[in-house]
């Protein structure tokens, strides 16, 4: 059998299901966005998309509820200088997208009709990240359910104190195709899968929770009995401690953030400030502060949609740019934002890959990719060693950042007080209090253990939630704030 090339076949998949159903073809999309062209506007894409999902969930052993769905439409955009004009509709077909297209181009202001000369057709490049398939067919329904009670069964095994387990496991099959007005064009086949472990353990009037999953751009078989029982493992544990924990002390001290998940800081702290919109309107605690030190020697950060098989991963973003590795700092020096097109385009630099939305009936802004910090040189355990006083925190829950001023809050649900290098015991109530960059500018060691998140995370932004990744090492901040409830 002869295979195609990966970005023509994901083309061809794109317009099995988005284009040929419907009767349409790229010349009516070339139409479309004549149409759009026929004012002078500055930009115009059309967005198609098809997402299949599944949905299992277990709760006291039994798989009480399952949903399926499948939506698809398209969104139409116009964009004159910093204004933009958006039509949506499930309804796929050459009516609609005429009249969205009609709709839309008023944005220029403009009523005199101009004749477009219709661009050269151009596939974006791309590249081959993770599979083009279906995950929701990787594993019949029965396997599914079986997989669920797997995890009852092993949770509760673990210990007689738990008495509650929670599980959940997702599958999506998403499909997009992008067609901008300078002829580009471009689609993607995005398969995307999680499990999520919940379990309550109870010792006599306590009663704590942990929890733990994973997941990525694979098929359900990355769920073998191996990786089932390490996320069990993870969330017994963390209910466990959290029964012996202690009340959070309170004041300013030494924080060391645990590698991989705590992550999520950077994402929350820096992470959001980088984002293109907001430093295009001056509103980020980082705005023109490019080359300038917002953070300590040895902090390189990166926002990176290329890595293979991860959460946060695009073989290219929702307006046909591919995804790249973004060095956001550099040793402590920033170096740059992420954009999407109208920010880069304002701003006179590049798209950087990063241009993402939730769904057909979203406009797309800068959002992030993968996140996260390069290792150090130290050992993790030398960095705990080197507390005299203060917080070791191993996972977080919530939190949220103003943009402006750079302020975050973040929820600790796994944390231990240190004393003279010695871990004394588990706290809970511990919430971290700061700024970004001066945060960032307070990391003293950076162990040589960098480490990306199992796969859980999403980030909300304006409305809209995106699939993403984070990570970090081992690493020491001094003189942060935490509030506790001791």
């Amino acid at each position: 059998m002869i295979s195609r090339e990966p970005t023509i076949e994901r083309l061809a998949t794109a317009r099995q299901l988005l284009l040929e159903p419907f009767g349409l073809d790229e010349s009516h999309l070339s139409r479309a966005l004549a149409e759009i062209r026929a004012n002078q506007v500055d930009d115009a894409d059309l967005y198609f998309q098809y997402t299949r999902a599944e949905g299992w969930s277990l709760e006291e052993g039994i798989v009480k509820t399952g949903s399926f769905s499948i939506d698809q439409g398209v969104g139409v955009r116009a964009v004159s200088g910093e204004k933009t004009a958006f039509a949506y509709s499930d309804d796929i077909s050459e009516a609609s997208l005429l009249d969205a297209a009609r709709t839309v181009r008023a944005i220029s202001g403009s009523s005199q009709q101009r004749k477009v000369r219709i661009p050269k057709t151009t596939i974006a490049p791309s590249r081959t990240l993770y599979p083009g398939i279906d995950p929701i067919a990787t594993m019949d329904s029965t396997a599914k359910v079986e997989l669920l009670g797997k995890v009852e069964t092993l949770a509760r095994a673990k210990d007689p104190r738990v008495v509650q387990v929670m599980a959940g496991l997702a599958s999506e099959y998403d499909v997009v195709m992008v067609a901008r007005a300078d002829g580009t064009l471009a689609a993607d086949v995005r398969p995307l899968v999680r499990l999520s472990v919940t379990v309550i353990a109870e010792q006599g009037d306590r009663r704590e929770v942990g929890s733990s999953g994973g997941g990525g751009r694979f098929g359900l078989a990355y769920f073998s009995d191996a990786q089932i029982a390490e996320y069990v493992n993870e969330a017994v544990e963390q209910a466990l401690i959290n029964l012996e924990s202690r009340p959070a002390p309170a004041g300013e001290m030494v924080v060391v953030l645990g590698p991989g998940w705590p992550g999520v800081l950077l994402h929350e702290a820096v992470g959001h400030g980088l984002e293109g919109d907001f430093n295009r309107k001056g509103s980020s605690a980082f705005s023109g502060r490019i080359g300038e030190r917002v953070a300590a020697k040895g902090v390189t950060i990166l926002d990176d949609g290329t890595l293979p098989d991860r959460r946060g991963s695009l073989n290219v973003d929702d307006e046909g740019c591919p995804t790249q590795a973004n060095v956001l700092i550099e040793d402590g020096i920033l170096k740059g934002y992420i954009q999407d097109s109208l920010n880069a385009r304002l701003m006179g630099v590049k798209p950087t890959g990063n241009g993402r939305r939730e769904s057909y009936a979203s406009l797309p802004m800068p959002r992030m990719t993968n996140t996260y910090m390069l290792g150090g040189d130290k050992d993790p355990q030398e960095i705990v060693a080197s507390i005299k006083k203060g917080l070791y925190a191993t996972n977080f829950g919530g939190g949220q950042v103003d943009i402006t001023s750079g302020k975050f809050v973040f929820s600790a649900s796994q944390a231990y007080w240190v004393e003279n290098g010695k871990i004394q015991y588990p706290v809970k109530g511990a919430t971290l209090v700061g700024n970004g960059p001066e945060c960032m500018k307070k990391v003293s060691l950076i162990g040589n253990d960098m480490r990306l998140d199992s796969g859980v995370g999403t980030c909300g932004k304006e409305g809209q939630s995106v699939p993403v990744g984070v990570g970090q090492p081992t690493m020491r901040i001094d003189g942060l704030t935490v509030g506790g409830t001791a």
